[in-house]
């Protein structure tokens, strides 16, 4: 069976037949499904990146998309910034293994009042 080749002309084609409201919807879930997965991994860098790609798409989509879907893509930006809120402002677990021996080397060994 032999495979079909694509050529630049269907490409340009199927490229003419795409609404760039549904790509900018397709990026969107995008960044909003790897903004979540980056703050499971606590990776809040990437996290803040994917969610400030997210904020940027947005506001484009107004009026190109219906309103409903509209507003779901802002309750998900509204939504990834409590969870990111969240995830920086909790210490991580190798945050408080590292804070675990410093607080016990600096409380020291109990000493009587005799000395």
């Amino acid at each position: 069976m032999a495979e079909r080749e694509i050529t630049a002309e269907q490409i340009a084609e199927e490229l003419r037949k795409l609404s760039v409201a549904d790509l900018l919807v397709a990026n969107a879930t995008t960044f909003a499904q790897v903004a979540y997965a980056k703050l499971g991994e606590r990776d809040v860098a990437q996290a803040r990146l994917a969610i400030d790609g997210l904020r940027a798409i947005v506001p484009l989509l107004a009026g190109a998309i219906p309103e409903q879907a509209h507003r779901d893509l802002q309750q998900v930006v509204t939504n990834l910034q409590l969870a990111f809120a969240s995830v920086a402002s909790r210490p991580s677990e190798e945050d408080e293994a590292a804070r675990q021996p410093a607080q016990e080397q600096s409380e020291g060994p109990a000493q009587d009042a005799d000395g």
